[in-house]
């Protein structure tokens, strides 16, 4: 056994000679010569003769990038790694020991024979452990697809002969504002399902950020490139949100044709063609339809472009000259060329300058086509057109256009028409953007306010941090299975996010409750129970004196959440005893999702029940009768609880570690 200061040199020695007959190489490491030849190595020294006394072992010429015997040194414990020299796999054992009361390492590397290191079995369990550990570690958990990490390790250095393209969603921070982020994910999903269906299997997919994705096609040819993209933003703009019909997709797309850069590089270049597409939204911008100059020569402002649609290609020679000097010209001579500019395009469109009588498809049927495909909504029409009947005016009007010109026309009236109607439709996208990020900012900072208050009370309370979050998202699940599963209930999507944020409130009312009786790790009294009770009427006192903000709909609603969530469908919960519809639906699910979380978390009265076991008790009835409709919802949603939950406390570890990794550089900058 070694004494306090270690082992003799000659008890080292005797050690080394016993060591010598199981490993490939031993020698003992003077510490203090150990930091040197370390600090050497990673100013790269020239001198050939120090380098090679850190690493002439391995046979390379580079030090290793996880230096146990360092680690060992600093951490006075033992280290073991398996190292990789060419195809040769070594097993090195770093340990630490006091030499004649000096700091040492002794270093133990062993030669492992590929062919007896494990049996074909083993080897397979290895193998599957492996590739399960690399998609774990660079898989995106809600989409499937290829995460950031991978990207940054393996992707962004390389020269690849391949299309890149960056795909952002249009408004996804709205629809998880507005909608919920059990929407988004959706809309996510269904974007990435949309694109992998267009792409080979050879092709990457990476999500890159939140809604932004980064798309490479190896070897596709610059013709096939631009269509390869239009077909995605197509086929995104055209899915199916499942459970939300009404909800449509579009994305902005950048690309570039990448041969001799890196990856990154063309990345840098597709997103700023990115951002040009995000201008107008639903488009896509590559190098061949960019709307902007050679480098080195001042950009102009980018011009708006009208398209004129008419089959006399007199008629659209005259209005293009009245149009060129001040916007970018467009034109199609039927309503297909139209459709298939407006598919291209987009919101790149400023106006459509359109005809009624085409062949093909008429006037008409581009303007039902686009209603359809609610680009009327963002591209402004204009019918210019020798019909004057009033039937035709009130049915272009009916359809959506902005104004009606007769033909033979005034060239000034036409060119201030249409700049007018540009100009208003400009002005009502600006108000939009600015109502939406005040919505946005209102909305956060009501949000962070209501998640305050409320992880104090779970703070003091006990609980797990996560639990407001747990009911938040649970809520949300459950509510929007509802209103797929039944129109029984009208609940908006306005009404949804009102209750999912309410819902932070249910227990704020234990607040009031004692302490003693709050954290007491076993079962309550009957007298402390009555006690426990109160937290519901508590709660809505407390928010009954909000003052001038009481008749406010989120807190009418937070308030019947706090009185009403320990109700119970079959009469016996409290404090009122409410019985069946009685209770109102938001607050019916607010309650489910509170008492599974209960359920599915650690107390300081209880362990934690798994998924399976805390959706069984429920249905069963253990934690009290609930509405049977919204047990049918909870059992179709199960397996979403599960994954949901799992990736909420995957980020929140990730957040920890990534915290606790600053503080230690932190905490080793300002001892350094």
């Amino acid at each position: 056994m070694e004494s306090a200061n270690g082992i003799t040199r000659q008890q080292a020695e005797d050690e080394m000679q016993l060591f010598k007959k199981v490993f490939t190489v031993v020698r003992l490491l003077d510490g203090e010569h150990l930091e040197q030849m370390h600090k050497r190595c990673k100013l790269d020294c020239k001198d050939e003769k120090e380098k090679s006394e850190c690493y002439e072992i391995w046979n390379k010429d580079h030090p290793c990038e996880n230096c146990t015997s360092l680690q060992a040194l600093y951490q006075r414990t033992q280290k073991t790694k398996l190292e990789f020299i060419e195809d040769e796999l070594y097993q090195v054992t770093s340990r630490y020991i006091k030499v004649d009361g000096r700091d040492c390492v002794m270093e133990l590397v062993k030669y492992m024979e590929m062919d007896t290191l494990v049996d074909s079995r083993g080897c397979e369990k290895l193998v599957n452990q492996l590739i399960e550990y690399d998609q774990r570690l660079y898989k995106d958990a809600l989409t499937g697809v290829y995460n950031r990490r991978y990207f940054e390790e393996q992707i962004k250095k390389k020269n690849e002969n391949a299309g890149v393209a960056v795909i952002d969603m249009d408004d996804f921070k709205l629809c998880n504002d507005t909608l919920g982020h059990s929407v988004g994910d959706a809309a996510l999903r269904t974007m990435v399902k949309t694109v992998k269906h267009c792409i080979r299997k050879t092709d990457i997919l990476i999500r890159y950020g939140g809604d932004e994705f980064i798309l490479i096609l190896e070897n596709i040819k610059k013709e096939n490139f631009f269509n390869k993209l239009v077909q995605i933003q197509s086929d995104i703009h055209a899915a199916n949100v499942p459970g939300f019909p009404k909800l449509q997709l579009s994305v902005s797309i950048g690309g570039v044709i990448s041969s001799k850069e890196t990856v990154e590089h063309a990345v840098m270049q597709a997103d700023k063609l990115m951002y040009q597409a995000k201008e107008h939204k639903n488009m896509v911008v590559t190098e061949d339809n960019a709307s902007y100059v050679a480098p080195g020569v001042a950009n102009r402002k980018a011009r708006q472009q009208i398209l004129i649609v008419d089959d006399s290609e007199m008629n659209r020679a005259i209005l293009s000259e009245m149009l060129k000097k001040d916007f970018d010209i467009l034109e199609a001579e039927n309503g297909k060329e139209c459709l298939d500019i407006l598919q291209q395009y987009g919101m790149g469109i400023s106006l459509v300058l359109l005809d009624i009588v085409m062949p093909v498809v008429d006037g008409f049927e581009v303007l039902d086509m686009m209603v359809h495909n609610r680009w009327i909504e963002d591209i402004p029409v204009i019918m210019i057109s020798s019909e004057d009947s009033e039937p035709y005016i009130r049915r272009a009007y009916e359809l959506g256009v902005s104004d009606y010109i007769n033909r033979p026309f005034d060239a000034k009236v036409v060119y201030q028409r249409a700049y007018n109607t540009i100009k208003l439709y400009a002005k009502q996208r600006k108000l939009v953007t600015l109502v939406t990020d005040q919505i946005y900012e209102k909305e956060k900072n009501n949000q962070m306010m209501i998640s305050i208050l409320s992880q104090i009370v779970e703070f003091r309370n006990g609980e797990s941090g996560l639990h407001v979050l747990h009911i938040n998202i649970l809520s949300e699940l459950l509510l929007e299975r509802l209103v797929q599963k039944t129109d029984k209930y009208q609940i908006s999507a306005q009404r949804r996010s009102l209750i999912t944020t309410a819902s932070a409130l249910h227990d704020i009312g234990k607040i009031g409750i004692d302490d003693k009786i709050l954290n007491k790790p076993g079962r309550l009294t009957p007298e402390e129970f009555d006690e426990m009770k109160k937290h519901t009427i508590i709660g809505e006192s407390i928010l009954k004196n909000v003052g001038i903000y009481q008749n406010e709909e989120l807190v009418q609603l937070a308030m019947q959440i706090c009185r009403w969530h320990h109700e119970r469908y079959d009469g016996r919960g409290y404090p009122d005893g409410l019985k069946g519809e009685e209770i109102p639906i938001e607050v019916q699910v607010v309650s489910i999702a509170d008492v599974y979380d209960a359920l599915v978390s650690e107390r300081v009265y209880k362990k934690a029940y798994s998924h399976k076991k805390a959706v069984e008790m429920i249905l069963n009835g253990e934690c009290g009768q609930f509405n049977p409709l919204l047990l049918e919802c909870l059992q179709d949603i199960q397996d979403r609880i599960d994954e949901e939950f799992q990736n909420v406390e995957n980020q929140s570890e990730e957040e920890n570690q990534e915290r606790k990794v600053h503080d230690q550089i932190m905490e080793t900058t300002v001892l350094g």
